[in-house]
């Protein structure tokens, strides 16, 4: 009797030390994989959601509902229209869980403020440029490099043409806090 006792004793205690090294490897893999999460990981798991977004420069936070997330920038929309947030400009976010999303794939991390802002080039769209010290800069996109873009200033109500356009301002991406279409 003592014998069964003991090694029932032994198996217990065995069995223990099993799960304890478990739980303590399973533990080292959590940390692992939540330290290679990146910020667009965690905004994935949270599009069609009301977020409440803040800015390095001390701008006025934004309250919006997140549409994409891109390489390094976001698609938010509220009631003024959607707005391009590059990841640069944004110095937290509220509302966000637990939860995160993988990756989007290759294509979507291609797809940097760069290559968006050449489309909205590209279709003559009217932007809306938030800068840094909430100022901000209307017109059409004309250029734009690996690190600016050129926006041709001119009345909202006319479309881009070399007589409207009043000045060229060359923005750097840094700079940027928000581009609205329209």
């Amino acid at each position: 009797m003592r014998w069964e006792r003991l090694f029932d004793d032994l198996e217990a205690r065995f069995e223990a030390e099993e799960r304890a090294a478990a739980e303590g490897e399973v533990a080292d893999l959590v940390r692992a994989e939540r330290g290679r999460l990146v910020f667009r990981d965690r905004l994935r798991a949270h599009l069609g959601e009301l977020l409440t977004w803040s800015f390095v420069a001390g701008d006025p936070p934004l309250t919006s509902r997140l549409l994409d997330v891109g390489a390094d920038w976001v698609l938010v929309a509220n009631r003024s229209g959607e707005t391009l947030i590059p990841i640069a400009a944004i110095q937290g976010v509220g509302g966000l869980s637990r939860f995160t999303a993988p990756d989007a794939g290759e294509v979507a991390r291609r797809l940097g403020l760069g290559v968006v802002l050449r489309g909205l080039a590209r279709d003559r769209a009217l932007v809306r440029v938030r800068l840094r010290g909430d100022q901000r800069v209307d017109g059409t996109i004309d250029r734009v490099g690996v690190d600016h873009f050129d926006v041709a200033v001119h009345p909202d109500d006319l479309p881009r043409r070399d007589r409207v356009v009043q000045e060229v301002r060359c923005l750097l991406f840094p700079a940027v806090v928000a581009i609205t279409v329209g």
